[in-house]
């Protein structure tokens, strides 16, 4: 079990803005430069590698019936389900595009759907969209890829999980944030215990592997009592995994964010202890800190990848497919195919118009660099396992580290006195007081902040 030091003067000391790192470089670096073009031909070469990689598919359905005032995710407010139809007839004909590009040989390991809410689709749109990828992609059909879908419960409708499950689906991410009626008033989501958890009891019964549930601190009218109330009743209920995240306020970047008042926000104190009392409760119960606000039991298969060394992490976080070129379906997803980023389309309208004159709707991306690729596997194994082989990476990459990195450690052995990690010359390990400032340490090695080029990004604590 990952040990944790929670030390609120370090915490405080530490706390800035900085990348979730679940990519290096992140997505601000992508650039319009990158073309169709430039995707096709990453996509080829990864088809001519001596051992083709497997897939992961991620699609995005952007709507949603209500705002949820927190929100920061790409997506459409609307109560015209015919919207998503239309949406899904593109969505349709980008599956068969992308899958042009790649050899059916190639089995699609990983699948996710997120939102937006997934579940906004009707029952059928939901069989038709799932034999559109099975057409064009090859499914595994024993039950042994990772394939989730985020829900809403109060999206989830009689039959719904009966019919995901029967679709192939066998993990579920269900959004909770908070069950305190005055958060929930504020941040326009209504939901109730008992709708939450008859979603957790039906697909547990429907034999779904993995039940993630997503929780977020600081939020208006939050206490350390409050939120752990809604702790007890979660692990009184042992999902599988759990997601903790930290509410970044930007109104100047999110609209919705602009109706919650930043006076009925928690100081900064108030979340240190929230943060705190969550830490306390869940290890408490048994839980294992994955890190970044991830939370998994011991039997589950990311706590298990991370005590084995395997476990990953990418666009939709941590995972247990490493070895996946990801290919992002739908209006802004993004994908990782070779050694390239992209996103697709950020609005419906230029979406839409890529995919009707068979055009892969393509709007940004990036080619990674030797630089890249040797910064995101350190990065990677700092935030995956809190520890790197520096020696590994020498020999890796052809480098001597205290040479490339001479700038770096410079800082790390700040880091290093204040207690955060423990390195010498051929590893660096974080210890128990860094877990929780891994974002902060993996900002070290980051070529592009170090370069102070202008970005923007949430609290790290």
């Amino acid at each position: 079990m990952s040990q944790l030091v929670f030390d609120p003067d370090l915490l405080r000391r530490y706390d800035k803005s900085g990348p979730r790192y679940t990519s290096y470089p992140t997505a601000i670096q992508l650039h319009s430069g990158f073309t169709e073009a430039d995707y096709r031909a990453h996509a080829d070469r990864t088809n001519k590698a001596a051992s083709p990689r497997s897939l992961s598919l991620y699609l995005h359905i952007p709507f949603c019936d209500t705002v949820c005032f927190y929100c920061a995710c790409n997506k459409i407010i609307t109560k015209n389900r015919q919207r998503a139809t239309t949406y899904l007839e593109r969505l349709h004909r980008e599956i068969a595009l992308q899958a042009e590009l790649f050899d059916r040989s190639r089995v699609v390991e990983q699948l996710h759907w997120g939102g937006g809410t997934p579940t906004f689709i009707a029952h059928d749109e939901m069989r038709e969209l799932v034999n559109v990828i099975r057409k064009h992609f090859r499914l595994r059909d024993d039950d042994k890829g990772e394939y989730g879908i985020e829900v809403d419960p109060r999206e989830v409708r009689p039959e719904t999980l009966s019919l995901l499950r029967e679709l192939g689906f066998n993990r579920l991410s269900i959004g909770v944030q908070d069950f305190d009626p005055a958060v929930q008033q504020a941040v326009n989501r209504i939901q109730s215990e008992m709708e939450t958890f008859a979603v957790l009891t039906q697909a547990r019964t429907l034999g779904f592997r993995s039940i993630n549930m997503d929780l977020i601190y600081g939020l208006p009218h939050q206490t350390t009592q409050s939120f752990g109330r809604t702790l007890d009743k979660i692990i009184a209920a042992a999902p599988n995994r759990l997601s903790v995240f930290n509410y970044a306020h930007l109104p100047e970047m999110f609209k919705s964010q602009r109706y919650i008042s930043a006076s009925d926000l928690p100081t900064p104190q108030a979340k240190l202890n929230i943060l705190q009392l969550t830490i306390e409760r869940l290890t408490q119960a048994g839980y294992v800190y994955i890190g970044m606000d991830h939370f998994a039991r011991p039997d589950d298969e990311l706590a298990v990848a991370q005590a084995n060394g395997t476990l990953y992490r990418n666009f939709q976080g941590y995972s247990t497919h490493a070895e996946c070129d990801l290919i992002g379906l739908g209006v802004t997803s993004i994908g990782m195919v070779g050694d390239c980023y992209s996103q697709n389309q950020r609005s419906l309208d230029d979406y839409y118009t890529a995919v009707d004159a068979r055009h892969l709707p393509v709007m940004r991306g990036i080619t990674l660099t030797k630089d890249d690729k040797l910064r995101r596997a350190i990065i990677m194994q700092l935030i995956c396992h809190f520890v790197l082989d520096v020696s590994a990476i020498e020999r890796d990459y052809d480098i001597h580290f205290a040479e490339y990195f001479a700038s770096e450690l410079v800082d790390l052995k700040i880091m290093q006195q204040d207690g955060l990690i423990d390195m010498d010359a051929t590893s660096l390990r974080v210890l128990p007081a860094g877990k929780l400032l891994i974002r902060n340490i993996c900002m070290v090695f980051d070529h592009y902040l170090r370069a102070k080029q202008a970005q923007r990004f949430s609290k790290v604590i």
